[in-house]
């Protein structure tokens, strides 16, 4: 696994929310949102799809979990009502590249904060998740992105 330290820009999103325990539901959403993506030719080679946990559930109780599948869009696209809009702030992020299996994931989460910490930095509020580019067959990676604020 590797980590760069990144500014990334602002995101315009069309997405699709789940709210529950974190798992297999947000596979579902996460199929819901690409099959509405394909149908409006925004799931291609070139999009960028997002999984934002949008709350931990240490603090949060599982059951009101929310969990947000998302495809960044351009700023003139006009979404429909199958999909709700937000807008992700960008700014500087500790960005992992991890294999796109599940363990190699959950063993990346698991490790992630404790590093950053160590290395100085802390963990800013804005919305951490995963990034993954192109079509379905094209996920053999993906970034695991973490707000940060340098205390260096």
């Amino acid at each position: 696994m590797s980590m760069k330290i990144d500014t990334l820009p602002k995101y315009r999103i069309a997405y699709m929310r789940q709210v529950g325990p974190y798992g297999p539901h947000n596979v579902k959403v996460m199929e819901k949102l690409k099959s509405w993506a394909k149908k409006q030719s925004l799931f291609n080679k070139n999009s960028t799809i997002l999984s934002i946990p949008r709350d931990n559930p240490e603090v949060i109780t599982p059951e009101n979990c929310r969990y947000d599948a998302g495809i960044i869009i351009s700023t003139d696209y006009q979404i429909d009502n199958e999909v709700s809009e937000d807008t992700l702030l960008g700014g500087q992020y500790a960005i992992y590249r991890v294999k796109h299996t599940a363990e190699e994931i959950q063993k990346a989460w698991n490790i992630i904060f404790v590093e950053l910490l160590n290395e100085g930095y802390q963990i800013d509020s804005r919305p951490m998740f995963e990034r993954y580019y192109g079509e379905e067959d094209d996920f053999d990676y993906c970034d695991i992105c973490i707000p940060i604020i340098s205390s260096r």
